[in-house]
C-alpha cells in the first residue's frame, strides 16, 4: 500500500511539500489562528454588551435575538462579498462577519447561564450587603461561566472552519491552502490545510475545556459527587 502512494501521480499527501513549504505553511497557520482570535474576541466584546442589555431589560431578548439569528443566516461568502467593495480585501473584511456569526451562539449562552442562578442565590447576595456590580462579578458570572465556556467552544470551533472560507478574500489562513489545491488539483496542499484546520479545532476546543474547568472547579466537584 505504502509504494502505491508513493508511486502515484497525484498522492492524497507529498511529505516533501510540507517540508519545502513549511514556512507558507506556518504562516497560513498563524494567519487563521489570528483571525480565529480576533474574531471570537471581537464577537465575545459585542455579546457581553448585547447580553448585559437582554438581562437588564427583557424586552430586548426578542429583538436582539432576532437579530443575531438574521446575521447567522447570511450566506458567509455573500457577506464577504458585501465589504469587500467598501473596505477592500483586507483583514476587516474577513474579522468583522466572522465576528457576526459568533454573536448567535454566544447571546445565547450568556444569557442562559445568567437566567440559571436561581432567584434565591441572588436574595443570599443582596442579604450580605453586595452591590448590584459585585453580586453580578463574584455570585452570578462564575455560576454561568459553565453556560459561557460551553458558548465559546462552539463558537471557536465554527468560527475556524468559516475562517477557511475567507479564503475567497485573500485572508483565509489554511483556507488559502485548500483553494491552491483544489485549483491545481494538487490534493497535498488540500489535505495539509484541510488536517491543520482539524488539529487547530481540536487543540482550541481542548484550552479552551481545560480552561473552563479551572475556572469552575466546583462544578467538577458536583459531578465527581454525583
Amino acid at each position: 500500500m505504502i509504494p502505491f502512494f508513493a508511486q502515484a501521480p497525484n498522492p492524497i499527501i507529498r511529505w516533501e511539500y510540507f517540508i519545502d513549504e513549511w514556512d507558507q505553511i506556518r504562516r497560513a497557520l498563524v494567519e487563521h489562528l489570528e483571525l480565529t482570535i480576533y474574531a471570537v474576541t471581537i464577537g465575545l466584546v459585542v455579546a457581553a454588551g448585547l447580553s448585559a442589555v437582554a438581562l437588564r431589560y427583557r424586552w430586548t431578548v426578542a429583538p436582539i435575538n432576532g437579530f443575531t439569528a438574521f446575521l447567522y443566516t447570511i450566506p458567509s461568502v455573500a457577506l464577504f462579498g458585501i465589504l469587500v467593495p467598501y473596505f477592500g480585501l483586507s483583514r476587516f473584511s474577513a474579522v468583522l462577519p466572522l465576528a457576526a456569526y459568533t454573536l448567535l451562539i454566544l447571546v445565547t449562552n450568556i444569557v442562559a447561564g445568567f437566567n440559571s442562578v436561581s432567584p434565591e442565590v441572588k436574595e443570599a447576595a443582596n442579604g450580605m450587603g453586595m452591590t448590584p456590580t459585585r453580586r453580578v462579578l463574584h455570585v452570578e458570572l462564575p455560576l454561568a461561566m459553565p453556560y459561557i465556556v460551553t458558548g465559546l467552544r462552539i463558537a471557536v470551533v465554527s468560527t475556524v472552519g468559516l475562517v477557511t472560507v475567507a479564503a475567497i478574500i485573500g485572508q483565509g489562513g489554511l483556507g488559502r491552502l485548500i483553494i491552491d489545491g483544489l485549483r491545481r488539483t494538487f490534493w497535498t496542499p488540500m489535505t495539509i490545510g484541510a488536517a491543520l484546520s482539524i488539529l487547530l479545532a481540536l487543540a482550541l476546543d481542548g484550552l479552551i475545556l481545560i480552561g473552563g474547568r479551572w475556572l469552575t472547579p466546583w462544578a467538577q466537584r458536583g459531578k465527581s459527587a454525583l
